[in-house]
């Protein structure tokens, strides 16, 4: 399901209620450095068709118009939410556009968060993660333990590391979501030992301060994916809320 805007919604989110979205990337294609089996925007391969970037002051001429007329409107907004087709922090204007987002979202919505969902490779750099940290919802993605894994379920460019990752979420100090993806794949179960214990090791050196557990909810590029039920992610997941984390489980 591809955005052609730059702002769009606001739409309804099982995670974060009322939520305007921010596509920072090409309004008719796709630009991510994961290629995840289960992605909603379908496969990298396939959205091509477009390679230009908003910029800032795209950004802000979009942003302000919608929030103008979401006011006059009287629509609710929650969330001001950056997913997009792709990853968000690959614009290099990534960080001007937080500071822009910030500005007007206490303009006209103070009560809004901004959330960004981000798949956390670029966490590492220093503008990146400065921008991130000033998000209400820092969402960051690690759905496997090991690169091999990972190379499975989300397909990365190369030079990914789940310990660079992880290096980069313990620069946060547990202020921010961990979110992971739940299911079943040929070559891939995350409810598989494996996968699962490794996982959860991570979630305990980084110490979230809430986890988002999720699974399947639309169609997804790869064939035969399975989605597990809730009560099998609640079971899944007890030793860790037995522990005290604070979990948010999404069927």
């Amino acid at each position: 399901m591809m955005r052609e805007e730059t702002v769009f919604g606001p739409i309804y989110s099982r995670r974060l209620g009322s939520s305007l979205g921010i596509n920072l990337l090409p309004q008719k294609g796709k630009l991510c450095n994961f290629d995840c089996i289960y992605c909603e925007c379908g496969w990298n391969r396939d959205g091509r068709g477009d390679t230009v970037l908003p910029s800032a002051e795209d950004l802000r001429k979009a942003l302000t118009a919608k929030l103008e007329a979401c006011k006059a409107e009287g629509t609710p907004i929650d969330s001001i939410t950056f997913s997009g087709d792709g990853e968000p922090t690959l614009n290099p204007d990534f960080a001007r556009i937080i500071d822009i987002t910030l500005a007007l979202r206490d303009a006209y919505y103070p009560a809004a968060k901004v959330s960004v969902l981000s798949n956390a490779t670029r966490a590492g750099r220093e503008d990146v993660f400065q921008a991130l940290r000033q998000a209400d919802n820092p969402i960051l993605k690690i759905d496997a333990p090991t690169d091999a894994l990972a190379a499975r379920i989300n397909k990365p460019a190369p030079g990914y590391r789940v310990a660079d990752v992880v290096a980069a979420l313990k620069r946060f100090e547990g202020n921010f979501v961990l979110q992971t993806m739940f299911l079943r794949a040929p070559g891939f179960d995350s409810s598989a030992p494996e996968v699962l214990l490794g996982w959860m090791d991570i979630v305990r050196e980084l110490r979230p301060r809430e986890v988002m557990v999720y699974t399947l909810d639309r169609e997804a590029p790869m064939q035969g994916l399975q989605k597990f039920t809730p009560e099998e992610m609640a079971a899944l997941v007890r030793p860790l809320t037995e522990e005290g984390f604070k979990i948010q489980i999404r069927g």
